[in-house]
């Protein structure tokens, strides 16, 4: 016999892992014929009303689920362990994985720091995650990062129901679509940074210095680090036969491919142009402390003299030129002073002061 706290332990768990998917899910809804039906769904019973249906499809929306909320929904959906783990553990590069009729992409978003100056910032761009689980009457969308969300989108797709009429690969199109429209963007705030640190390199007494390049330098790395990648993924989605996606999305799929292309060439330029800023940069450090270097030296040509002359008359020797001239204190003076002073206009002629 199985004793009440036993029961009410297993029903407390329960009641925990379905507060913390409630936690996560910021959307959960029905869609047949593109259209969503009333109500709220919890993620079982709106997979049940679809199989029962035999129509429409599922989208479940989660914001950085923990383990036990991917454990429950991995075993509704039916989704691969391998894939779940991922899905948790963020910080994903951009896959494609296809998993027992179940198709998981990975997708890097990215967003542009908003910041007085290119030259004072920390941080430029910021990285997050869209994972996309896609089965033939279910999307699981799984969100990490707080600029990665997809709310704008569904309500864009739900406006316009013949698009998820087509079905869960619509979403997984308009994921991506979205996705590849916030790199244009980026890139677009990214070039007026560049723009404004290519300006002040080549300005008199620039701010600018060589660790502020190497920031800009980093963050096109991440950036180009989730651009790249997305293309060989796309190329991959359309180049597979699957019933998960049909060819019309596939199609449309080709065209966002050409658009990411776009986008690559940008970033592209961006490297190349931020290593030949960084060049003029170190060089003109260089040359600075060049320019510091004759300068010093310079000084201490002048400060030469009088240092050799008092050294020589402080060693006290018995008989030495001049100690018994009644001017000969002012005189050593004098001499310290015109060669101070003609090293000091020579120097100047030849622009080391």
């Amino acid at each position: 016999m199985v004793s009440e706290a036993s029961v009410g332990g297993a029903g407390g768990h329960e009641d925990d892992v379905v507060a913390k998917v409630a936690s996560a899910v910021v959307g959960c809804a029905v869609y047949v014929g593109g259209e969503r039906l009333a109500g709220e769904w919890s993620h079982g019973d709106a997979l049940a009303e679809v199989r029962e249906r035999r129509a429409g499809f599922v989208w479940l929306g989660l914001f950085e689920p923990s383990v036990e909320c991917m454990r429950e929904v991995a075993a509704t959906f039916g989704l691969h362990a391998r894939a779940v783990q991922a899905a948790v553990g963020a910080y994903q590069r951009p896959k494609l994985e296809y998993h027992d009729g179940t198709v998981f992409m990975v997708l890097k978003t990215v967003r542009h720091v908003e910041h007085e100056s290119p030259t004072t910032a920390n941080e430029i761009v910021e990285t997050g995650e869209v994972m996309a689980f896609v089965g033939a009457d279910f999307v699981v969308t799984v969100r990490h990062g707080v600029h990665s969300s997809l709310r704008g989108l569904r309500a864009e797709l739900e406006g316009v129901p013949e698009r998820l009429a087509v079905g869960p690969s619509a979403v997984l199109h308009a994921i991506a679509a979205h996705v590849v429209d916030s790199y244009l963007s980026v890139t677009s705030a990214f070039e007026g940074d560049i723009d404004t640190i290519e300006a002040l390199v080549f300005a008199p007494d620039a701010p600018v210095e060589a660790e502020q390049m190497y920031l800009m330098k980093r963050e096109i790395v991440e950036l180009n680090r989730s651009v790249t990648p997305l293309a060989t993924l796309l190329k991959a989605l359309c180049g597979t036969e699957s019933a998960l996606v049909p060819d019309d999305v596939r199609s449309a799929l080709r065209d966002l491919d050409d658009r990411l292309a776009v986008v690559a060439a940008q970033v592209t330029a961006f490297d190349e142009l931020l290593t030949s800023l960084l060049y003029a940069t170190l060089a003109k450090v260089q040359l600075q402390q060049n320019n510091d270097m004759r300068k010093i030296s310079a000084w201490a040509a002048i400060i030469a003299v009088p240092t050799l002359l008092v050294g020589v008359y402080g060693m006290n020797f018995e008989h030495m030129p001049e100690l018994g001239w009644e001017f000969g204190y002012y005189g050593v003076l004098g001499v310290i002073a015109v060669g101070c002073l003609v090293l000091h206009r020579s120097f100047k002629r030849n622009r080391w002061l």
